[in-house]
């Protein structure tokens, strides 16, 4: 990368338009598909329907962690 002052191009923070234009086009795309699920899982088997909720859960569900107590850490069970 060059040192010193920037002399041209577009200035920081303004949007590629090419990457503007494609993600607007991908999240058209998107959207539609997204109202096709309900549809595509009637039809599917079981074990696709299954597959495919599976590989959508975390993208609605967040993951859990594990939680390790430290030594020294009071234990406190009040609910």
């Amino acid at each position: 990368m060059a040192k010193g002052n920037k002399t041209g191009g577009r200035c920081q923070g303004t949007p590629n338009l090419l990457t503007k234009e494609m993600r607007a086009v991908l999240k058209g795309i998107i959207s539609k598909e997204l109202e096709l699920i309900p549809e595509t899982l009637k039809k599917s088997n079981p074990e696709k329907r299954i597959e495919i909720v599976l590989r959508l859960l975390p993208y609605v569900l967040p993951k859990v962690e594990s939680v390790h107590m430290k030594e020294g850490e009071p234990l406190n069970f009040d609910f």
